[in-house]
């Protein structure tokens, strides 16, 4: 009787235990995400937490990572970063993220760097500015190609159009100064003569009278590195002052609507851009094509509107995490690990390969270079 006793109650705990290590196995893992979703950012953060969700929802639509669901915690900053601290700080201390995505801005990046690193979390920002991987922080990491990188594109296009003598705009945010900074410590380099270089603020309206500055220096190209509403305030008082000269434009600038907002005086953007902008045109055998085209459809269908390179920054932050839980597990430091040792991972924006050197993992051939003809984005013509 007792040996019966014994059985059953042997029995119930090896159950409880398989139901504990099951409902463990289940626990959801979770990913904060820091996006502008609304406010003057909103062009970034609002299709990069579309991105993200439609990822998270696609890999829990499969079984998850390991039989986990991912959960998905956003905080939307409206690209404050006073915000943006106190979100991260909540998402570390309170929701207890394994890791998190974003922000959406150079700004708010730089301000919750620190704070990552210190906690031991992972960040894959969404954010361009060199400055937030270089020099190279343990737990950060980012999508967007190197600043660097688009300034080599910008001026191995106008170069080889005979276009040497230029005028720089940049506005008074992170992204701006990085960008800044990056320009005109390449110029030299790479052959060029910076005759203006103007910074603006960037909650400017009417750039008219920087712009009368540079077009009195007789410059032969503008470079303008900004957010919004520059980028499409710029080609409009070009147009309006009659600066006949190529505007070319940073990455940032990878957002149909800017196009929209600025009108007839966007033809003839040039910029360095992700190959999401020009997918149709890419041949079949491109190493990107099927995961750029798979991105594209699901985006657009779900979402109804078209796909812009700052979703696939946050499409990227998600997909390399998970690759990262998949490789070495879900722990702050596992996925730390494994993201630094990912290669070869094809995302919308490029091909990663991190390295302890690395954390962007992109090469100079991550970009394609295009233009506005129409009102669309087009390949640029050799």
């Amino acid at each position: 009787m007792k040996s019966r006793w014994v059985l059953a109650a042997l029995g119930s705990v090896l159950l409880f235990a398989a139901g504990c290590r099951k409902e463990r196995a289940a626990a959801p893992i979770r990913i904060g995400a820091l996006f502008a979703v609304t406010g003057p950012a909103s062009f970034l953060g609002a299709p990069e937490e579309k991105a993200a969700r439609m990822l998270v929802d696609q890999i829990n639509a499969e079984g998850g990572i390991g039989g986990r669901p991912i959960e998905l915690i956003c905080k939307d900053t409206a690209g404050d970063p006073d915000k943006c601290v106190s979100f991260a700080r909540q998402l570390i201390d309170e929701d207890q993220v394994a890791a998190i995505i974003g922000p959406s801005n150079s700004g708010e990046t730089m301000k919750i760097k620190a704070i990552c690193e210190e906690a031991r979390v992972p960040l894959v920002s969404c954010a361009a500015a060199e400055v937030i991987v270089n020099p190279v922080a343990r737990y950060v990491f980012k999508t967007p190609q190197k600043d660097s990188q688009a300034v080599t594109w910008i001026f191995n296009t106008a170069k080889a159009r005979g276009l040497t003598r230029i005028g720089i705009l940049t506005d008074n945010t992170g992204f701006g100064a990085a960008g800044k900074e990056q320009l005109e410590s390449l110029a030299a380099v790479q052959g060029m003569e910076i005759l203006a270089s103007e910074v603006f603020d960037k909650k400017a309206t009417d750039l008219t009278d920087i712009l009368t500055k540079l077009k009195g220096r007789e410059v032969q190209a503008v470079v303008n590195w900004s957010i919004v509403p520059a980028q499409s305030i710029v080609p409009r008082n070009m147009k309006q002052l009659g600066m006949d000269v190529p505007l070319f434009q940073s990455h940032g600038f990878g957002n149909i609507k800017y196009v929209e907002q600025a009108g007839q005086a966007a033809d003839g953007i040039l910029f360095p851009a992700s190959r999401i902008l020009a997918v149709d045109k890419l041949p079949a055998e491109h190493p990107q094509k099927a995961v750029l085209m798979a991105f594209k459809k699901a985006y657009e269908e779900r979402w109804q509107e078209p796909v812009s390179a700052f979703g696939g920054y946050a499409y990227d932050a998600v997909m390399l995490i998970a690759e990262a839980i998949r490789a070495k597990g879900a722990e702050r430091d596992q996925i730390r690990d494994g993201l630094e040792g990912l290669t070869g991972v094809v995302g919308t924006t490029g091909i990663f390969s991190f390295t302890p050197e690395d954390h962007n993992g992109l090469g100079l051939d991550c970009f394609e270079m295009l233009t506005v003809k129409d009102g669309q984005f087009v390949l640029l013509e050799p």
